[in-house]
C-alpha cells in the first residue's frame, strides 16, 4: 500500500514530533521481528494503519491519535529476543503503555490502542475505538510479514 501525493506529508506532519524525538530513536536499538527493529516495525504499523483508515473511508476517525498510538504500540524499549521471555505477547502491551504515558502527552484513547493492540490475546484490554481495533489487526498483518519474510516494507 503506497501513499498518494497529499498523504505523506500529512502522515508525517501527524507522526513529526516522535519522528524528531530521541526517547522514541531508542527503538532502533532493538529487533522486533527477523530483521526489522522495532521502530522500523512500529513506523509500519502507523502507516499502513493510517492508509487503511483513508482507503475504507474512516471519516470519524482520529488520524492523530491512530498514528501515534501506533508508532508506539511496541514502546517496551528491550530486547525480548535477549530476555527469553515467552510471556512477552502478554504483558509488552502494558509496559509500551506506560512507557509511552510516562514519556509523552497521550490521550486516553491513545493510550488504550496501546494497551489493547495485542487483543484478544490480553483479553484485559479490549479496544475501545475503531482506532484500536485498526491498529490491532494492522499489527498482526505486518508482523506476519515480517516474521514470514524478515523485511520491514
Amino acid at each position: 500500500m503506497k501513499f498518494r501525493e497529499d498523504e505523506a506529508e500529512e502522515f508525517r506532519a501527524l507522526l513529526r514530533d516522535l519522528l524528531e524525538d530521541p526517547k522514541a530513536a531508542e527503538m532502533k536499538n532493538f529487533i522486533q521481528h527477523g530483521k526489522v527493529t522495532t521502530w522500523s516495525h512500529c513506523y509500519s504499523v502507523a502507516r499502513i494503519s493510517f492508509l487503511l483508515a483513508r482507503r475504507l473511508h474512516l471519516r470519524r476517525i482520529n488520524e492523530r491519535e491512530l498514528v501515534r498510538a501506533a508508532f508506539l504500540h511496541d514502546y517496551f524499549l528491550y530486547d525480548w529476543h535477549a530476555r527469553g521471555d515467552r510471556l512477552h505477547g502478554y504483558h509488552h502491551p502494558d509496559i509500551a503503555a506506560n512507557n509511552a504515558v510516562r514519556d509523552f502527552d497521550l490521550t486516553s484513547r491513545e493510550e488504550n490502542i496501546i494497551r489493547s493492540h495485542m487483543w484478544p490475546l490480553t483479553f484485559r484490554h479490549f479496544p475501545k475505538s475503531i482506532e484500536a481495533l485498526l491498529v490491532s489487526i494492522t499489527d498482526k498483518i505486518v508482523s506476519i510479514r515480517e516474521t514470514l519474510f524478515r523485511r520491514n516494507r
